[in-house]
């Protein structure tokens, strides 16, 4: 089946409240995409941000990121007060996410309607707890992160790092995850009958000051005695560092990890496909080979490469989950990668920018796409469309515009009907892939200064938002019409 979606983080959606979330504006926006004939939204990982508000560096690979939960729906609830919603409203800009408003605010409300909670309530908490295996770990370690206000968890003293909490702690911390999971629960139930299926992100590596390894620290590179990591993750120079990326990672220990039979990773995926309905797997390589770092080292070019666990961990893993999976498989990667691939039989992705270097026959020139992948317009590492025509040289640039058919001179205007985007949007569209996706920056023909995110770079990364304005100027007729041309619809 052909198909088409929109990559939309969460925190982009419009709202008064100085972040997107899962309020009114959500099930507007899936409103928009369906008539539009879109069958997908792309989600970036839901996960609480951490350095830089990147939500691929969080304390928790489980636990969602309380920044999306609607106040408004708490006050339906009974459990805010019309005034202490409106104290959560933004007076800034609703172009940019602000984090440490929408944090403050946010923290603060969830605490007041926790305060109010009946008994009944609370055993519903308490059930819902025991129902998630993850979530004790990680109220306590929130408690913990309170109480030695944000010290890394490696700096605790051993004696006090399963020492007893406050059980109101404990159980406002599991408050707000219910909270979040039952909210995005009904906007996901909603998408769903209107024809929308989810796509999730799965981040590879949890950050190394989080409740994950914390609590599993044996299933991690890691030091036991100092509690450093031995080896850290990144990647060599490519595309978007010419000195490589030193993400700072604790690596797995796979050899540990495969004693019990993957166990964290099948509690993990289960999570996952518990909220979405297709995964991809952020840098899917590492299960082939992965490039280790000393951990002691200033670059990612002194790391060196690793044998991941390979096919069999998938085999150990998966249920009914192999058809809802896409592979990132993005970057530089060799045999072993293209062995993975085969063998577990998850489509690829392919994205334009990528395809025009001049005089090299590439994999994601729309030609070669396979049926089985995810042909991208960019993904959140990517600049806007309209950005990399005007960033490209002028070889890469007259090759794209060749290639998609484009004949004018205006290849630099841009906007909501910019014909340069559209030809290499159709190019995309009417390619052999079973799935395309396009950001929501492309859909308006936005410059590089709607970029989501600069690899190598913690400012300004992770802001973008549209307001209800830039969605209704979108060219509506114009999507529905190429999805339904192209047989995407």
């Amino acid at each position: 089946m052909r198909r088409a979606g929109v990559l939309m983080p969460i925190f982009s959606l419009p709202g008064p409240f100085g972040i997107g979330g899962f309020g009114e504006e959500a099930y507007g926006f899936i409103d928009r995409i369906a008539e539009m004939g879109f069958r997908l939204w792309q989600l970036l990982p839901f996960t609480i941000v951490g350095e830089g508000n990147s939500p691929y560096s969080s304390i928790s690979v489980f636990a969602g990121n309380y920044l999306f939960i609607d106040p408004r729906q708490l006050q339906a609830e009974g459990l805010l007060s019309e005034e202490e919603v409106r104290e959560c409203i933004y007076p800034g800009t609703p172009h940019t996410a602000d984090y440490p408003f929408a944090g403050e605010k946010k923290l603060s409300v969830l605490r007041k309607a926790f305060s109010r909670l009946n008994g009944e309530s609370l055993e519903k908490i308490e059930i819902f707890s025991k129902e998630q295996a993850w979530l004790s770990d990680f109220a306590l370690f929130m408690f913990l992160q309170k109480k030695y206000k944000g010290m890394s968890w490696r700096e605790w003293a051993e004696e006090i790092k399963r020492e007893p909490a406050d059980k109101d702690e404990l159980l406002f911390w599991m408050f707000v995850q219910y909270v979040f999971l039952k909210q995005w629960e009904k906007v996901r139930e909603y998408g769903n009958r209107k024809g929308i299926a989810f796509i999730g992100d799965m981040p590879i590596y949890p950050s190394l000051d989080s409740c994950d390894v914390w609590a599993n620290e044996n299933l991690f590179q890691m030091d036991p005695e100092t509690h450093q990591p031995l080896q850290v993750a990144g990647v060599p120079p490519d595309y978007f560092s010419e000195n490589g990326q030193l993400w700072g990672n604790p690596l797995y220990d796979w050899m540990e990890m495969k004693k019990d039979g993957y166990s964290w990773w099948k509690q993990r995926f289960t999570h996952a496909f518990s909220m979405f309905d297709i995964i991809r797997i952020d840098h899917f390589r590492a299960f082939a080979s992965y490039w280790a770092v000393p951990a002691d080292s200033v670059s990612a070019k002194e790391g060196h490469w690793e044998s991941g666990p390979g096919v069999s961990f998938f085999h150990s893993v998966w249920e009914n989950w192999k058809d809802k999976i896409i592979a990132e498989d993005l970057g530089s990667y060799g045999q072993d990668v293209e062995a993975l691939l085969e063998a577990t039989s998850f489509p690829g992705m392919r994205v334009i920018q990528f395809a025009f270097t001049p005089g090299a026959d590439s994999i994601h020139l729309p030609h070669h796409y396979p049926f089985r992948c995810a042909a991208y317009i960019g993904t959140h590492d990517n600049t806007t469309l309209l950005g990399w025509l005007w960033e490209s040289s002028m070889e890469e640039r007259e090759f794209a515009l060749r290639y998609c058919g484009f004949q004018d001179t205006d290849w630099g205007r841009g906007g909501y009907h910019s014909r340069s985007c559209r030809s290499i949007i159709e190019t995309v569209w009417k390619s052999s892939s079973d799935t395309a996706i396009i950001p929501i920056q492309d859909m308006c023909g936005f410059g590089n200064d709607a970029r989501m995110n600069l690899p190598g770079t913690e400012k300004d990364n992770w802001r973008f938002r549209v307001t209800k304005e830039i969605l209704e100027q979108i060219d509506h007729e114009y999507f529905k019409h190429i999805n339904a041309l192209y047989g995407r619809k």
